[in-house]
């Protein structure tokens, strides 16, 4: 599948899927049943949320928490597919916690240890995640039918306004600033400020002048669901060798494979790839993943015989290349500004953290009253907030994907880096972006500082 032929799908994907929480939002809106949709859609708000993905539910959750009153507006129905590796890291887990959403293993969910890391031809290796202060010790995984579906029914639990089936088709303007959205049926929300969440395609920031940066990395992934006896597995898998033609005898290409088991019967199995490598564009994302999978275990099942699904992609985004975050009264969150680790392709906690701290923003504006001068000062405190957060650690990640780039430097990486257990704790902390603030060890403090002197992007 060439680049131009990977974009974002959306697919029903519940083949019998017993495992993580079942969805909260399409539960609470049979219960409100579906009524005089005419009378129930509202005109006004607060703030309105464009997109219920994991940013925008987020955004609207927390914004609802404080007592606003929030428009979140969503163009599909509960449940529905995106496309996504389904993995959360601790980063992410930290989030749901925030959000008062219960993560353990009695509540349904999918608990895993840490990272198997496969690479150089030797045998995988794992990297459990991080004792620290400020995550939790475990990761999970959920697929996005269900982790959306609950995200949006907490938002709707904490007093949020959700309105499906409404695809925003453009601004309403008062000279250069958004008061409201129009969707595709004719009708008309407004508020004085708006979060654009919809997604790596950013219709709304892009229909307000915010285009592209062509300076931030761009991925691609591809993934699937094979039914296979890993599926219980307590390890995300990682595989850092993905060859443009023969294993060992063609160049090493700027990405790496995935095995997240979903304990549901299945895994999600995918590949990411980068745009520093002239490959990208010019490769068949779906013969890449076949040709890797060809490679693992039989046993393991990740064959056409197997596969659950089709293999889909999606555009990933990354570090802030939609800007400004804030501007004439819209905030961008999550995909919609790029909001991914160019490090890993890590977007579900990042989305979650921009929705906390624009509804942070928001508030403010909202107690110093909105359209005063101090109220826009604390809008624009958002993208300030935003790169003193994630600023420098993103310009990090930028220069780390130009460099493995080159396959040669990739090749260096994957063979002599991955032998070395100490350096490979210190990398998967990097990778993941988990190190305590405060008084962590001598690989937290590295990072850490690394982060603060770079320039953010």
């Amino acid at each position: 599948m060439a680049d131009g032929d990977v974009m974002e799908h959306e697919a029903v994907h519940e083949a019998g899927r017993e495992a993580a929480p079942a969805g909260l939002a399409s539960v609470l809106l049979a219960e409100e049943g579906s009524g005089d949709e005419a009378a129930s859609f509202p005109c006004e708000g607060d703030v309105i949320v464009v997109g219920a993905g994991p940013a925008g539910s987020s955004t609207a959750a927390f914004l609802a928490q404080r007592g606003l009153d929030v428009v979140l507006l969503e163009k599909s129905h509960f449940p529905r597919e995106k496309v996504c590796g389904d993995g959360l890291t601790p980063r992410a887990v930290r989030m749901l916690t925030r959000l008062g959403i219960d993560t353990s293993e009695d509540a349904g969910w999918q608990h895993n240890r840490g990272l198997r890391v496969y690479g150089a031809g030797a045998r995988g290796f794992e990297l459990p995640w991080p004792e620290l202060a400020d995550y939790p010790d475990y990761g999970l995984t959920c697929t996005r039918s269900r982790l959306d579906d609950l995200l949006a029914g907490r938002a709707m639990q904490l007093g949020a306004h959700l309105v499906t089936g409404a695809t925003v088709t453009g601004p309403l303007l008062v000279g250069d600033r958004i008061v409201g959205v129009r969707t595709a049926d004719g009708r008309t929300v407004r508020a004085p400020v708006v979060v654009s969440a919809d997604g790596n395609s950013a219709r709304l920031a892009v229909s307000m002048g915010r285009q592209r940066r062509e300076d931030r990395p761009l991925g691609v992934a591809v993934r699937s669901y094979y039914r296979s006896p890993r599926h219980d597995e307590e390890w995300m898998e990682s595989w850092l060798e993905l060859w443009d033609g023969t294993p060992g005898k063609s160049h090493q290409l700027p990405g790496y494979g995935w095995v997240f088991p979903m304990g549901d019967g299945t895994c999600n199995v995918g590949v990411g790839m980068l745009n520093s490598s002239p490959a990208f564009g010019h490769t068949d994302y779906r013969a890449l993943m076949k040709s890797w999978l060809a490679t693992t275990p039989g046993e393991w099942h990740f064959d056409e015989e197997h596969r659950t699904g089709p293999i889909l992609g999606a555009a990933l985004p990354m570090a802030f290349n939609h800007q400004p975050a804030y501007a004439d009264g819209l905030l961008l969150a999550g995909d919609s500004c790029g909001a991914i680790n160019p490090f890993n392709g890590e977007g579900i906690s990042y989305a979650m953290e921009c929705g906390e701290m624009a509804a942070d923003a928001i508030c403010e504006a909202h107690a110093r009253g909105i359209g005063s001068a101090a109220a826009e000062r604390a809008l624009h405190g958002y993208p300030t907030a935003l790169s003193a957060r994630f600023g420098g650690y993103f310009r990090l990640g930028t220069i780390f994907v130009q460099l493995i780039g080159n396959p040669r430097i990739m090749h260096i990486c994957t063979r002599y880096g991955l032998p070395r257990r100490t350096l490979m704790i210190f990398v998967n902390k990097l990778l993941a972006n988990l190190t305590d603030r405060h008084q962590g060890d001598a690989m937290d403090h590295v990072i850490n500082g690394l982060s603060r002197v770079a320039p953010s992007v």
